[in-house]
């Protein structure tokens, strides 16, 4: 456990901000060498700059992958020096990911040594690991990119969730800009001009009308304002003004219709930024036996979103999984419980020493699922 401890805070130390891109190549760098020192076998997958580093027990594959990333969120220099307390371990990057690719790299040391013990090699793995640049920036260029050449039965993302809980769906994220155009008029005589900012504001609330749904848990769709740009004088009658909107969506939803719906309610112009698909895992044999390891772990959801979406592309189930930190995410306290990080490092220690006497049919072609079998 000391090791995995140490390795997180070597991680911590990286400040891999999206700001600092040279920052992340070298704690890519510094993940490649200690794979390249236990004699794995690894790939750099590079995406515009963006590194991704695989180890995997085939050429592009692997029965269980463990995916989590290096880069986090801007955050001032002290918090890159890793400081331990009261059983947490505090730092940008301990809870939101650093913590999680640590877990990786020393399980698949400690599995691949263990394997080596037995007479058998990095090909006889029952698990694979996938440690990317970009998640804090949608993940397009890390985990999108990858997957692509990166098969698996089942992805556990080690990026939400807790020990006694996994995750196994999450929200859609629909980007919307609202755009209100006016006409231009002296602050004096605001009777002849068109206020685009109070038109603006108008057509938020035929929008807002969309989201008046309250559940228990806000399994529904919700509406954030969250950017808003528009005037340029006090004294001036504003003949432009836009905003964005963060929208979280659920399975329940038909996103189109509700844009179309949306645009038929306002005056203004409504222009769709971006749509990021919802995470549903599906159904998996390794789920089952995970839940059999794991026997105090429940289901249950989310509303954020994680790199795990992209495994819907290619038919993927997996699940979103991760030790505590309070929600400290990107937050100047971030940290993690200790106690959780330890625990979920002893159980998928278990759930990967009873997964490597599963019989597996591998894929022969690209594009074919493999199978577990006698699960």
């Amino acid at each position: 456990m000391q090791h995995i401890l140490d390795l997180t805070k070597d991680l911590i130390r990286f400040k891999s901000m999206l700001s600092r891109p040279d920052e992340i190549k070298r704690c890519a760098d510094f993940i490649e060498r200690f794979l390249k020192d236990i004699g794995a076998s690894c790939r750099r997958i590079e995406c515009d700059g963006v590194p991704s580093i695989a180890a995997l027990p085939g050429p592009d594959f692997a029965p269980i992958l463990l995916m989590s990333h290096i880069d986090v969120v801007d955050a001032p220099d002290q918090l890159f020096e890793p400081e331990e307390k009261d059983g947490k371990l505090y730092g940008r990057g301990s809870f939101d990911d650093k913590y999680a690719v640590a877990l990786s790299m020393i399980l698949f040391r400690e599995h691949l040594y263990k394997a080596r013990k037995e007479g058998l090699a990095q090909k006889d793995l029952p698990l694979g690991i996938l440690i990317t640049g970009d998640e804090e920036a949608g993940g397009h260029k890390g985990a999108k990119e990858a997957l692509k050449t990166v098969r698996t039965d089942f992805c556990i993302a080690l990026d939400g969730g807790n020990v006694r809980k996994i995750v196994t769906k999450e929200k859609g994220v629909l980007r919307l800009k609202l755009i209100s155009r006016g006409k231009a008029a002296h602050g004096s005589r605001p009777w002849l001009g068109e206020n685009a900012i109070e038109k603006l504001f108008e057509d938020y609330q035929s929008i807002k009308a969309f989201f008046r749904e309250e559940a228990p848990e806000h399994w529904h769709r919700t509406i954030n304002f969250s950017i808003i740009n528009a005037g340029k004088s006090a004294n001036q009658v504003p003949d432009f003004a836009e905003a964005v909107f963060d929208i979280r969506y659920t399975e329940k939803d038909d996103v189109e219709a509700l844009v179309k719906k949306m645009r038929d309610k306002i005056k203004g112009e409504i222009l769709v930024e971006m749509k990021e698909p919802l995470f549903l895992g599906g159904e998996s044999p390794y789920l089952n036996l995970l839940l059999d390891v794991s026997k105090s772990t429940t289901l249950g959801f989310e509303h954020g979103a994680s790199d795990a979406r992209f495994l819907k592309e290619h038919g993927t189930p997996g699940i979103v999984w991760g030790a505590d930190g309070d929600l400290s995410a990107h937050a100047y306290d971030e940290h993690l419980n200790l106690d959780s990080f330890y625990e979920l490092y002893r159980i998928l220690d278990r759930f990967f020493e009873r997964a490597k006497d599963v019989e597996f049919t591998r894929s022969r072609h690209p594009g074919e699922n493999p199978g577990p079998e006698n699960l």
